[in-house]
């Protein structure tokens, strides 16, 4: 599949998350068979890019190509801006974000804010196509099906986008007014697709792999973006290609391999955040890791108190070290509490 003159090796993608997609997660998505991984939105605000939270979004160090940022503003020029400075800083791929429906984000309407207004959208459009056609640089959009269910304007903006140029279409299959409750409609980004000469990629409740056989045949996509059900369980992407090729289903990952995945995850996230913020930021991650999974509610408990990175690693060696006694393989996770603390696990 090809995004411009961007070669990607599978047409799986993870998805653009704040707080989620830094650099660690994204690389080890793209190890554990995701084809392409968007960055955290990166703002336009000229005022915010040299926040440590903008540096490490910008830092690109030791990534895999090819290196995609999204980006998210209101202003034309600033988004053009935006392009440039994050291309001189290692971006092949532009994003820009039509999708997010963050409160804080679209009561300054942007990310899927922006969809409310289609003048001023596609002008935004052109500004960050032309700012990055010089460095050879193509163009992506990422949106919803629309601002509310009364509005579902996402293959007018999508026709527009392409006769500007954009290489590569996203639709989350939900208006902004769902955020992310009921269920993803893949009616309008079947519509899309059908409309569209360029590639156009499905998101929304890919979960497993036979939602992503559901969602393709649904829609007819060439791609497919998963977020948060790769939280926690990178893996899904080779799950998911495993399944699509041959029908089966692969093994559930050996216990000692995902302690494996974790603590390099781990590493690499308190090199990128540090020492304070790499030991509470990597809770998260961690929570995600271990939800469900037999004496996981008191191992978590027992981790949010932990503010040593050397302590936290060692003690999430220990749990899946012990985790592994009885299961040599990852056990199937519960839905509950219950389940959640039926077999304690020491760490």
């Amino acid at each position: 599949m090809l995004i411009g003159p961007v070669a990607l090796p599978n047409p799986l993608f993870v998805a653009p998350m704040a707080g989620v997609t830094d650099r660690p997660f994204r690389q080890l998505c793209k190890r554990l068979g995701a084809g392409y991984a968007v960055s955290e939105m990166i703002t336009s605000k000229p005022e915010l890019q040299g926040t440590a939270k903008t540096q490490r979004r910008r830092d690109h160090r030791g990534e895999s190509a090819p290196i995609a940022v999204q980006i998210a503003g209101t202003e034309p020029l600033l988004m053009a801006e935006a392009a440039r400075d994050n291309i001189a800083h290692g971006a092949q791929v532009i994003d820009i974000n039509m999708g997010c429906p963050a409160k804080k984000v679209c009561n300054v309407w942007a990310g899927s804010a922006l969809m409310r207004d289609e003048t001023l959208a596609l002008r935004i459009v052109e500004a960050v196509v032309t700012a990055a056609a010089p460095h050879n640089v193509p163009v992506t959009l990422k949106m919803r099906t629309g601002w509310c269910a009364q509005t579902r304007n996402a293959v007018k903006l999508a026709q527009g986008a392409e006769a500007l140029g954009v290489a590569m279409v996203t639709v989350h299959g939900r208006t902004r007014d769902q955020g992310y409750k009921g269920h993803a409609e893949y009616e309008t980004i079947r519509a899309v697709k059908a409309a569209l000469r360029i590639p156009v990629a499905a998101n929304g409740d890919i979960a497993s792999p036979e939602k992503a056989r559901e969602v393709l045949a649904a829609t007819g996509a060439d791609a497919l973006m998963v977020g948060r059900a790769a939280q926690g369980r990178p893996w899904i992407f080779r799950e998911i290609a495993h399944f699509l090729a041959t029908g089966e289903h692969l093994a559930a990952p050996a216990t000692l391999q995902v302690r494996d995945w974790l603590l390099e995850h781990l590493d690499e996230h308190y090199q990128l955040y540090g020492e304070y913020s790499g030991v509470r930021s990597a809770r998260k991650h961690i929570g995600w890791y271990t939800a469900g999974l037999p004496g996981a509610t008191l191992f978590r408990a027992r981790m949010n108190t932990v503010d040593d990175t050397a302590e936290q690693h060692r003690l999430v060696q220990a749990y899946f070290d012990t985790l592994a006694r009885d299961h040599a393989l990852l056990p199937e996770r519960g839905t509950g509490a219950a389940h959640d603390d039926d077999e304690p696990v020491a760490a």
